[in-house]
Parts: C-alpha cells; structure tokens; sequence
C-alpha cells in the first residue's frame, strides 16, 4: 500500500473519497484512494485502492501528502519478510469448519493441542523443535491467539490434557456433523499398530507387528470410521492385544456415548468373527464382513456355491439361515497373485540351483545344511505346500506340486462377502460397494503412520501421553481429509504434502511507521495459491 502514496505524492489530481454503501437498512462507510483525470473533455474516476483497513494516522499521513505536505517518515518506511501464514490460516479454518476448534474449546491448553494438530499437518517434528522454532517462524499468535511462552513440558503436559479430554473431543465433534436425534449410520472400523524406538513404554508390548520392525515393540491402534472415511473415534491397545479384542468398546461408544440407534459396522475378516456377531446381534445391530479362504472352500465341498459364480461382477446366494453371501472375483487381482507367486517359484527354483553350485565347489559342505536353507525361504514365502525338496548324492531337487498350484489359482482374486441385511435393507451391489469403503480405513491409517502426520516412531513411554499423540494424528487426519474431499489435484502440485508446502509460502510483510507495527499480507498469490484458495473457498485476511 505504501508504494501507491510515495509513487504520487507528486500527483495533486489524486483525493480520498469516502462511498457509502446502503445494505438491509444499515450504512457501511468505506475509504477509497481516488485519481481523478478527463476523457473526451469529460471529468472521470478511477479508484486505485481500498484504504479503509489503514491504520488512521497512515490515512491521516498521507491526506498531507496529497494536499502537497511532506511526511518524513514515509521515506524511512522498513520492510521485512514476517512469518509463516498462508497453510496456518487455512488449516486453521477447516479446523473451524469441522467443529474442531469448538470441540477443543479457548484455554491454553486448547489452543496448544490445535498447534500440535496443525504442526502435525504441517511439518511432523518433535515437542522440542515445535516449542523452539514455532513461534520464530510460524505466526501462532496472529491465527492461533497463542501469545504466552510455552516449551516443551508444556506440550507434553498438553498430551495429558488431550488425553483426559478425548470423550469430550470426539462427542462434540460427533455431534456437530450428525446432528439429527435419530442417526442410523454404516460405520468401518479396522485396526493397526505401530512400533516405538525404546521399550520403556506403558502400553508397549510385543505382538503382531505390521510394520515389519522386528524386535520392536507396538501398540494397537483402533480406527472407527463413518462411511466417509471421516474418523470418529480412535483407541490405543497394549501391544499384544488381539484385534478382535478391541472390537467391542467401539460397539459400546456407538450405543453408549454417541446415542447412535441403528447401525451396521463393516470389517474385515479377521475383525468380525462369532464373538463379534453375536455382540452385533445382541445390539440389534448388522454387519458387513468377509469370510476366510477355508470358509470358501468348505462352501464349495457342501455344494452352497459353486466355482462359475465368481466373475467380475457381484453374484449373490442367500441361505436358508438368511445369510446372505456374494461372490466376486477380481481379475486384476487375480493375474497380480498369480504373477507374485510365479516369481517366487523362479526366485526358489533359481536358489536351489544356486545351492547345487556350492555343492558341487565346496565338497566338505553339507546337503543337509543347504536343505534346510532352501526350506526357510520357501516357508518364507508361505510355498510349503507347492514345493517338495528333495536332496541325494548331494544333488537338490525341487519339484512343484502343479494339481494343488492349479488349485490355488482357481481361488486367486475371488472374495465372498457376508451379511445378514436383507435385500429391502440393501443390494448386493451396495453390500460389496460399503465392504470396499474399508480400504477408506486402510488409507487413513497409511497416511497416518507414514503419510503427512508421521505417527510413527514413537518416542513416549506414559500411556495417557502415548494417547493423547495418537489423538493428535487421528485429528490431524481429520482436518487434511476434509482438505483432501474439497480439492482436487492442481497442476504441478498434486500432492497434499506440496499443497501446504505451497501455502507455507505464503508470508506477511512487517512494516514500521512512528514506531508502530504494521503486519500486512500480498493483495495478490501465485497461481496454484490461488487455485488451492478458491476450491477451499478460504479468503486470506488482508492486514493483521
């Protein structure tokens, strides 16, 4: 604004108008900085910029100047890059958008986790770097109201807070998107875990690890799910929890804490078994699962299905029980098995003939060692019952088991799905359309664990904080999943990731006049910063 007064302070055809405007009965004043000048011998206006946001003695400044006076601290005017705003603001906003700011509430410790959830979002780093850097270079104060000290005891306390807090959390924010008094609603719910660096943690234990980390201990994480793959509700595990385990508490938050009257929870195989059933059940509730490969085969020795029923669209056969069972079969998957395990056996077979070259360079080895070599990698690889090796007169033979690979081929890319809705409650083709919705679960725990948030490695050792951390990432995943379902990919920045690098960019402009701060943002952005803005449909303050 600054460069608009000193470019015509030399001009005595500029003046500052003020324009009424008349909305719904009521006057709003605004200032305009005006150039007057003649067209065909006829007077014109031209309007050069809205001062009405100015500070006063910056109005009052340069009204002087355009009378011809001289104001001499306009020519000691000193800018300087301020601090981060744009991906602050904006996260900010669909924080508020959500309900999440609400949720949270305006203490302290309030506005502390929304800077954990949105340093989450941001840039995943330790309490320590968040404590120390933050309030440098990221304008927590101006957005998040943050103007206290605070360092890194304070966020860990703050974990605590979170922690104690996580039922109030979740319900507003369960309220706030399901507002109606009777909600009947399909829920998703799976589980995973995740390892720590240590094994001085409360809850850590060791268990199934699905991060591949071995010796290293987890926890088990609960993921519950609207049919939007908007998370609700997270719950951390001991690390040698069962999956199944963890199943019910979600049923009895649904019922109990939420109100919820009617629902039909979806899950996998390995989560929604007898015992899970029968809860479901006892609820008056439904569900949507899959069954194991065996159940599949046992229902093709008793005659209920039959191998010409899986194609590529979905077939249904209801029992007499009710149950109703519908078959696919996923041909993209089905080459991708079978290719994967083509190239396992080439890998095996190529081994053994490795095997069979030591053999016969070093003499003092022994078959028997290099057997059972060959038998590790093979029960690695899960092809026990494909494979017979053989070993004599130190030679390895391997031989492939081609009835029961045909066999195996026949079941690659074939799934049964399995409820008991009836037909007037839902179709076969939307039962299998709400089964596919996991894989929304599936996305979310991805980006958490190794996505934007990084939940993952985790450095804590009390069990409410260890908590209070995943909540903060279960959050922040809420807050980039409403980012993610309002916009789309944009030219060069297709990722969520270089989205908010490209917002981060975005910085305000420090100005001192009569030793008066003054914080102004760009009137103008780049092109892919205004793309991101308007699909938002997020409008940048002007001056802060």
């Amino acid at each position: 604004m600054y460069s608009v007064s000193l470019r015509y302070n030399q001009v005595g055809n500029m003046y500052i108008q003020q324009i009424n405007t008349k909305q719904n009965g009521k006057i709003y004043p605004s200032l305009v900085l005006c150039e007057s000048y003649r067209k065909n011998g006829k007077p014109k206006r031209r309007v050069l910029a809205t001062i009405t946001k100015w500070p006063k003695h910056i109005i009052d400044g340069l009204r002087i100047l355009l009378k011809g006076g001289t104001i001499s601290c306009l020519d000691d005017l000193q800018s300087a890059q301020g601090k981060s705003f744009g991906a602050l603001w904006v996260l900010f906003q669909i924080a508020k958008r959500i309900g999440l700011v609400s949720a949270l509430g305006n203490s302290k410790n309030a506005k502390l986790a929304l800077l954990q959830i949105i340093a989450r979002c941001i840039s995943p780093s330790s309490r320590l770097h968040i404590s120390n850097y933050w309030p440098q270079h990221y304008a927590i104060e101006e957005v998040l109201k943050i103007k206290e000290s605070f360092d890194e005891y304070d966020l860990y306390n703050n974990l605590d807070w979170l922690n104690n807090n996580q039922q109030r959390i979740e319900k507003k924010l369960f309220v706030s998107k399901h507002n109606e008094a009777k909600i009947k609603e399909i829920y998703l719910y799976d589980v995973t875990s995740s390892y720590f660096e240590g094994d001085k943690n409360e809850l850590s234990e060791f268990g199934y690890n699905r991060d591949k980390k071995k010796g290293k201990k987890q926890i088990v994480i609960g993921l519950l799910c609207d049919l939007d793959g908007d998370p609700i509700s997270v719950e951390v595990f001991k690390g040698n929890t069962s999956d199944l385990s963890t199943f019910s508490s979600q049923l009895q938050k649904l019922k109990e804490e939420y109100g919820v009257e009617q629902v039909v929870m979806v899950g996998d195989k390995g989560m929604i078994k007898t015992k899970q059933i029968d809860q479901i059940n006892q609820m008056g509730w439904n569900y949507i699962t899959s069954i194991t490969k065996a159940q599949i085969e046992t229902l093709l020795k008793l005659g209920a299905i039959q191998m010409e029923m899986f194609e590529d669209e979905p077939i249904e056969v209801e029992m007499e029980d009710g149950l109703r069972y519908i078959l696919r079969r996923n041909a993209y998957r089905a080459d991708l098995i079978q290719n994967n395990r083509n190239e396992k056996l080439k890998y095996i077979a190529m081994y053994v003939s490795q095997q069979n070259t030591y053999l016969e360079e070093h003499l003092r080895a022994k078959t028997e060692k290099a057997v059972e070599r060959i038998e590790k990698k093979i029960k690695k690889f899960k092809l026990q019952s494909l494979i017979t090796i053989t070993g004599e007169d130190r030679k390895i033979r391997m031989t492939i088991e081609e009835e029961i690979k045909v066999e195996k081929e026949l079941l690659d890319g074939c799934y049964v799905i399995k409820t008991e809705l009836t037909k007037d409650q839902i179709s076969a083709t939307q039962a299998h359309k709400r089964y596919k919705e996991l894989s929304k679960v599936e996305h979310a725990f991805r980006t958490m664990k190794t996505g934007i948030e990084h939940l993952r490695p985790i450095f804590l050792r009390n069990a409410g904080r260890t908590r209070g951390h995943v909540f903060v990432c279960m959050l922040a995943y809420k807050i980039l999943h409403r980012m993610r379902t309002q916009i789309d990919k944009i030219d060069q920045f297709p990722t969520m990731k270089e989205m908010i690098k490209s917002l981060e960019a975005i910085h305000y402009s420090s100005y001192k006049y009569e030793n008066q701060p003054i914080k102004m943002l760009p009137s103008k952005y780049n092109p892919t910063q205004e793309k991101i803005l308007e699909k938002l449909k997020i409008k940048m303050p002007n001056k802060l």
